[in-house]
C-alpha cells in the first residue's frame, strides 16, 4: 500500500446529536467531503478533501458542523514548516508546479494598517457629511494643467475623454472564465447602479453583458482573448495589462476544464482548450512599443488605461507609461487576488502596493507630469479606510477585486484554480453557478460600496476635507505607526507624534 504523506488541513467535526442525517452538506459540497453511509446510518466526512470553504457550516440546518484546523502536525521545525514539507511532498508526486488562487497570504507587513488618520479638532472644524455637502465623486484621464480660453473669452471646456465615478471605487479586472457569468452580471449590474466601472479582465465580454458598456473596462491582454472591434468600442474604457500582482512577470492560464461554450465563444478560442496569455505581449518591448498601441486605441475616441505589477521599480516604468500617452496607470499590489498563480511567484515576486503608490505619485510629482495621468490601486483593497488612505498617499482610485468577491459570499478558501468553487464564484459548472443569484448578488454589491461611500465621508468630514480632490496627495493627513526611517522616507508620512 501506497504511504499517504499528506495530513489533512482541516478537521471536519460534526456533531451527532445534532446532525438529522439531512444530507444537505452531502449535495452541498462540491469536493464529496460529505456523504451517507447507509449501512451505518450516519454521516461520513473525509477531511483530506476539505477545503474549509464554510459551504456545509453555512448550509447546515441544525448547526451541527465545524471546520477546525488539523491539531496533528509533523515535528516543529523554524526553517522547514509544515506547509514548505507538504509543498515538498507533493512536487515529489507529482512533479509539477504548484498552483493557488487569490493573493498572497503570507505574514509580510500589511501598511494600511501601520498608517493612522488625522482628524481636525479646534482652529480647522470638521464637517459633518450629514448636513453639509461632500465630494466623493472623481474624473479619471488627464487633468488640464491650467485653464484655457476661447478668443471670445469663453472657457474652453473640450478635455481629453475622462471616466466620471460617483466614489473613487471600480470593480477590478476578473475575467469570464475565472469567474462565473453569474458573478460577471452581478458586478456589471452593481457598477451600472452604483455610477462606477467593472472590468472584464483578459476574457472578452459576454455577449449578453454589452448593454452594461457604459459602465465597463474592457481589457486588452497578452493573449488578446476576445478582443475585436465591437469589444474596442463598447466599453467606456481600454485597459492595457501588462502585469497582475499575483503573479507579475508571467502570463495567465485558464485551464481547459474552465472552457465551456459560453466561455469559448467569449473568447474566442475552441472549447476544452487552455487559455494561455504569454508573459509578454509579443508587440511590445519598449516604451515606444506600449504608446503605439496606446495611441492605437485611442482611435476609439476613450480613456487608455495601462496596468502593471508593482515590482522593485515600479516608479520609473509609470513615468515611462505616463509619457507614453496613456490617460490612466492602474497598479496592482502584491496581495491582489487571482484565479489561479504559481504559488512561488504569488508568494514571492512583487511589493506591497502602500510603498508602489507613494513611489510612483512622488516620481510624478518631482518630474512635473502628475496631472497627464490618473492613478488608480490595486492589490488588497480591504475597506473603505483603505481607499481613504491610499488616496491620501496620491492615489486618484481604487481597485477592489477580493472584498468584491467576498460580497458575493466568498470565504477565502483559496482553490478557485480547481474550478469547484462551492459559492457559484470562480466556477463554470453550471450546478455550481446557479448558486450565485445575480439579483442578490448586485444587491450586495451596491450595499457594500454605499457603506464605503458613507465612511469615506464620514473620515474626510472629520479631517476637515470636503472633497476626494483636496484629499488626493495630502499626506499631512497620514502618520505612520511601528514604521522604520526609510519606511516612512519611502511613504512620505511622518511619525505618529510628530
Amino acid at each position: 500500500m501506497a504511504l499517504n504523506y499528506f495530513q489533512p488541513l482541516f478537521d471536519v467535526i460534526r456533531d451527532k446529536d445534532r446532525c438529522i442525517k439531512c444530507q444537505a452538506c452531502a449535495r452541498q459540497c462540491s469536493n464529496e467531503v460529505h456523504r451517507y453511509d447507509a449501512d451505518l446510518d450516519m454521516m461520513i466526512s473525509d477531511s483530506q478533501q476539505c477545503v474549509d470553504c464554510q459551504r456545509c457550516v453555512c448550509i447546515c440546518p441544525t448547526g451541527a458542523l465545524k471546520i477546525v484546523d488539523n491539531p496533528n502536525k509533523f515535528r516543529n521545525n523554524s526553517n522547514w514548516s509544515q506547509q514548505i514539507m507538504t509543498e515538498v511532498y507533493k512536487q515529489a508526486e507529482t512533479g509539477g508546479v504548484l498552483l493557488s488562487a487569490m493573493g498572497n497570504p503570507k505574514e509580510y507587513p500589511v501598511y494600511w494598517d501601520k498608517i493612522l488618520l488625522n482628524a481636525s479638532q479646534v482652529t480647522n472644524p470638521p464637517i459633518d457629511p450629514l448636513r453639509e455637502p461632500m465630494e466623493t465623486k472623481v474624473f479619471l484621464g488627464k487633468k488640464p494643467k491650467n485653464v484655457s480660453f476661447n478668443e471670445d473669452g469663453s472657457v474652453k471646456t473640450e478635455t481629453t475623454p475622462t471616466l466620471e465615478l460617483s466614489t473613487p471605487i471600480m470593480f477590478s479586472a476578473m475575467s469570464y472564465g475565472s469567474i462565473s457569468r453569474n458573478a460577471h452580471e452581478s458586478l456589471a449590474r452593481a457598477a451600472t447602479e452604483l455610477g462606477i466601472f467593472y472590468n472584464t479582465g483578459e476574457g472578452g465580454l459576454h455577449k449578453d453583458f454589452y448593454q452594461y458598456g457604459p459602465n465597463t473596462i474592457v481589457q486588452v491582454a497578452s493573449g488578446r482573448f476576445g478582443v475585436f472591434k465591437d469589444y474596442l468600442e463598447t466599453g467606456a474604457a481600454i485597459e492595457i495589462k501588462m502585469g497582475q500582482g499575483a503573479k507579475p512577470g508571467i502570463g495567465g492560464h485558464l485551464p481547459g476544464a474552465k472552457i465551456l461554450e459560453d466561455v469559448s465563444r467569449t473568447r474566442m478560442i475552441p472549447m476544452g482548450t487552455d487559455a494561455i496569455s504569454p508573459a509578454p505581449h509579443h508587440d511590445i518591448y519598449s516604451i515606444e512599443h506600449l504608446r503605439q498601441l496606446v495611441l492605437s486605441l485611442k482611435e476609439y475616441k476613450k480613456p487608455v488605461i495601462v496596468k502593471i505589477a508593482a515590482v522593485h521599480n515600479v516608479a520609473a516604468i509609470a513615468s515611462g507609461i505616463a509619457r507614453s500617452g496613456a490617460d490612466i496607470i492602474a497598479i496592482d499590489g502584491y496581495r491582489g487576488g487571482t484565479g489561479a498563480a504559481p504559488t512561488r511567484i504569488r508568494d514571492n515576486v512583487g511589493i506591497p502596493i502602500e510603498l508602489a503608490l507613494a513611489s510612483v505619485d512622488q516620481r510624478l510629482r518631482d518630474e512635473g507630469i502628475r496631472n497627464e495621468v490618473s492613478v488608480v490601486v490595486a492589490g488588497s483593497i480591504r475597506s473603505s479606510s483603505d481607499v481613504v488612505k491610499a488616496i491620501a498617499l496620491g492615489a486618484d482610485a481604487c481597485y477592489i477585486g477580493t472584498a468584491a468577491l467576498l460580497a458575493l459570499g466568498c470565504h477565502l478558501c483559496r482553490s478557485c484554480q480547481t474550478g469547484k468553487c462551492n459559492w457559484g464564484i470562480a466556477t463554470q459548472r453550471p450546478d455550481l453557478v446557479k448558486r450565485l443569484n445575480p439579483n442578490i448578488g448586485y444587491q450586495r454589491l451596491v450595499n457594500l460600496v454605499h457603506a464605503w461611500d458613507h465612511e469615506i465621508k464620514e473620515m474626510m468630514g472629520g479631517m476637515g476635507i470636503n472633497s476626494v480632490e483636496a484629499l488626493k496627495g495630502n499626506r499631512l493627513m497620514l502618520r505612520g505607526i511601528g514604521l522604520n526611517e526609510k519606511e516612512l522616507e519611502i511613504l512620505g508620512i511622518q511619525h505618529a507624534g510628530q
